[in-house]
């Protein structure tokens, strides 16, 4: 029995880890193998693995466990699943030998259940006999299969002999990141794909236009594009890489305000007030040519990004704070009624233009979403119901509650800036958020300020995302936000993926995510 306990929760002996050929971790493969079970040995129950996110679901066995040895392979039941083998086999020192219906010790196997409607990002992970099985509906549920065993070898030097079953609580799970105030560099954003795909997260959003730049190359119209920007190959790159770790690049074009870098080239865009004077980042929306520019660009850039998401902005609007935006923006006002309407509003011009955005994404089969304070109610124009709102905050003006969104039955996403802003300077009233916070007081539902909505609305709520934020850019260098965003990813992923109270206390979790980097 003793011997039995120390296999199981030995966590040494595997070595340094090396380099997986594509930035990741992969184990030394100088351990010994996976001792074989006789009737003649007796091993303890096995405890859950300690991962991040927890497993929602451990059946113990007795056993020894599973760990990387030399002559172990990886293999799979669908070439589907040839990245996810390759990647494995590179990370835990092992050898991928492809599409097999052999057997052999030590083996880890991937396979496609097809299991019909399940959720696809769900996985089942066996360890018995000295192999390991991670199987699922989908290629994404694999993949998270083998980031639980990869983590499972790095924390405890040994997967538990049992059965994980694991599903995530919420669809969506983003970090979003404002490369337009801020130039990344490609290789920094692909590290942090690896650790959001580590951490079974599925989205990483692109804010890549805004006042102070616009970021990636564009043919359509180049003379937009800022000298410190990255390329459509630099680009196709990071979308593979995120492709491979099943995470969906949503891009966000913010219109109509927040075009600041697009107006830089072209000024008979730019909106003024009935006293002539320029609004700063705003585009007039009752010109045709500020809907042409915009639509070109999102034409151009739907070939970039394949996924299935696109953020169209819609925050923000400058000719909306003011007192009477009918009076101060007398064209605006005119374009509407034309339009929509003797009563009409710019609220409803405002609307209207975010609707043609919506179609015109709608066209690529993406499915739209845009800032809450983009939707407004009353008025002779609604937000389309596909819309779905990226709810951040209840301070700017007439802010609407998020009941108000959900009642009306719209799907929300959670960027609450109380607790998921990372605003690079703490400028206003922001301040940098931290995973102990997260971690011990938000929740999905939590979507404004510290109250959450009530638990009819759970559904509505597809998931979160962390958002990076580069109003004063050189307040922190690429090293410094990656540090300081480690560990509130690490809780947001945590509540995003399982529903329930956390097991561990805020130390203990702190200390097992030191163990698993």
């Amino acid at each position: 029995m003793a011997a039995g306990a120390v296999v199981v929760a030995s966590g040494v002996g595997l070595g340094l880890w090396a380099s997986d050929g594509d930035g990741g971790a992969a184990a030394s493969p100088s351990s010994p193998a996976s001792p074989t079970p006789s009737p003649t040995r007796s091993y303890p129950l096995s405890e859950a693995p300690r991962t991040i996110p927890a497993v929602r679901e451990h059946t113990a066995e007795r056993g020894p466990g599973w760990r990387p040895a030399p002559g172990h392979r990886v293999v799979v039941s669908d070439p589907a699943l040839a990245d996810e083998g390759r990647l494995t086999a590179r990370e835990l020192g092992l050898t991928y030998a492809g599409e097999r219906d052999d057997e052999r010790a030590g083996d880890v196997r991937l396979e496609l259940n097809r299991d019909e409607g399940a959720n696809p990002e769900s996985y089942t992970l066996t360890v018995r006999g000295g192999r390991v099985t991670v199987s699922g509906p989908g290629e994404a549920g694999v993949f998270h299969g083998t980031r639980t065993l990869k983590q499972e070898v790095r924390g405890a030097g040994t997967a538990p002999e049992g059965v994980v079953r694991d599903e995530p609580a919420k669809p969506r799970r983003g970090m979003m990141l404002d490369i337009a105030r801020k130039h990344y560099d490609a290789g920094w954003i692909e590290d942090r794909i690896r650790e959001l795909g580590d951490l079974k997260y599925n989205e990483i959003g692109l804010h890549f236009s805004d006042d102070q730049g616009f970021r990636i190359e564009s043919d359509s119209h180049p003379e937009i594009v800022s000298a410190d920007h990255l390329t459509k190959a630099q680009v196709r790159k990071i979308v593979e890489l995120a492709e491979s770790r099943h995470i969906t690049v949503v891009p966000e074009i913010d219109s109509p305000g927040h075009l600041g870098a697009v107006i830089a080239a072209h000024p008979d865009l730019q909106l003024r007030n009935a006293s002539g004077e320029a609004v700063r980042g705003a585009v007039d929306i009752a010109n045709p040519k500020s809907a042409e520019i915009v639509d070109d660009l999102l034409d151009e850039y739907a070939g970039l990004f394949p996924g299935d998401q696109w953020h169209l902005g819609g925050d923000e609007y400058q000719a909306l704070v003011v007192s009477d935006p009918e009076a101060s923006f007398p064209g605006l006002a005119a374009a509407a009624r034309e339009k929509y309407g003797a009563g009409a509003t710019v609220e409803d011009l405002t609307t209207g233009w975010l609707n043609d955005r919506a179609a015109t994404v709608r066209a690529h089969d993406r499915v739209p979403r845009a800032w809450n304070d983009g939707f407004f109610s009353g008025g002779s124009v609604q937000a389309d119901e596909d819309i779905r709102v990226a709810y951040w905050t209840g301070k700017e003006i007439g802010a609407r509650k998020p009941a108000e969104y959900l009642a009306e039955g719209r799907d929300v996403i959670n960027y609450n800036d109380e607790f998921l802003y990372y605003v690079l300077g703490e400028p206003l009233t922001f301040v940098y958020p931290t995973g102990e916070r997260i971690y011990e007081q938000w929740t999905p539902r939590v979507l404004r300020g510290t109250t959450a909505v009530p638990a009819k609305y759970d559904r509505q709520i597809l998931g979160g995302s962390f958002a990076v934020w580069g109003d004063l850019p050189r307040s922190q260098t690429q090293e410094q936000v990656a540090a300081g965003i480690r560990m509130p990813l690490r809780a947001l992923i945590q509540k995003l993926w399982d529903p329930g109270e956390p097991e561990l206390s805020w130390n203990e979790f702190r200390e097992l995510a030191d163990r698993l980097d």
